[in-house]
């Protein structure tokens, strides 16, 4: 074996390394990963994977419980549940990306400009996220959602409105610490503009805790629509989402429990896979938070 090929592996191995050792001490981190990305495999290849046609409707076979024909059992329409719930995660993990990106892009350049240039512009940007804040997690998207009115856009938006003062907050912390830093100080030495100044210099050492919290949030984006669909204020007919299932069955709960208990899992086990891979990440890009006094 020649040196180069000896050198070429060392990184390799000391990267095996970190990663079982990792893997090692954050046990809830690979759970909740392979679970996420269990999720996310029913999502892509659900046309592969669903024993039925999501939509098709066999009156025969309507309120059947649990059995070898159909695991899930069978809906009001005597559609397929299992066969839902596995397209329904395609819905909720769109739902997820698209409000937690919204968020961030709404609330990092909030966050960037306020805590960089400081002064009242900072108190003006922050104290209009602080309204925002004052309202109770839910009770803001409704609001949005009825105003503008039912359907799973308008409950994305309304939530990713709600949510985006936090990002703005974390961002301004982050970039606060780094505007005194000397490399931002030598490049407004140098002439280099502000904007330039924030968008290749602040923006990247900024986007540490962005990404943590996004990572947190995406579960709860999640569980925040399918409350809106369960409340009739997100998805509607004949998209496939797992509050709304809930939702449309929830008067035959007592005499048909599967069809609410299995789309109500789903959930569960998504926010808990996303929430164990969110610590984990927290773990690893913030390692002082694991640091005990």
């Amino acid at each position: 074996m020649s040196i180069l090929e000896t050198s070429d592996e060392v990184p390799t191995l000391a990267w095996r390394v970190k990663a079982k050792a990792f893997a090692a001490n954050n046990k809830l981190f690979v759970v909740g990963a392979t679970g996420f990305l269990f999720i996310l495999l029913c999502a892509i290849f659900a046309p592969l994977i669903a024993p039925y046609a999501p939509d098709k409707i066999d009156f025969s076979a309507r309120l059947q419980g649990p059995s070898w024909a159909h695991w899930m059992g069978t809906e009001k329409f005597g559609r397929d549940i299992l066969s839902r719930v596995i397209y329904g995660a395609q819905t909720s993990l769109i739902i997820g990306t698209a409000v937690t990106f919204i968020a961030i892009l709404i609330g990092a350049p909030i966050g960037i400009i306020a805590g960089y240039f400081g002064g009242r512009l900072d108190t003006l940007l922050m104290r209009v996220s602080d309204v925002f804040l004052a309202f109770p997690p839910l009770l803001l998207p409704i609001a949005i959602t009825a105003a503008l009115g039912s359907g799973l856009g308008n409950a994305m938006f309304a939530i990713a409105v709600s949510w985006f003062p936090w990002y703005a907050r974390i961002t301004r912390a982050a970039v606060l610490r780094i505007r005194t830093e000397p490399y931002i100080n030598a490049a407004r030495a140098m002439g280099v503009s502000h904007t330039r100044i924030m968008w290749r210099h602040v923006l990247p050492n900024s986007l540490t805790p962005i990404i943590v919290q996004g990572s947190m949030d995406f579960g709860f984006t999640i569980l925040a629509a399918a409350s809106l669909s369960f409340i009739g204020l997100g998805a509607t007919p004949p998209m496939i989402e797992w509050g709304l299932m809930a939702a449309t069955s929830r008067s035959m709960f007592l005499d048909a429990w599967w069809t609410v208990l299995f789309p109500g899992m789903a959930i569960f086990f998504t926010v808990l896979c996303v929430n164990l891979v969110g610590d984990g990440v927290r773990d690893v890009l913030d390692p002082k938070h694991g640091i005990k006094e």
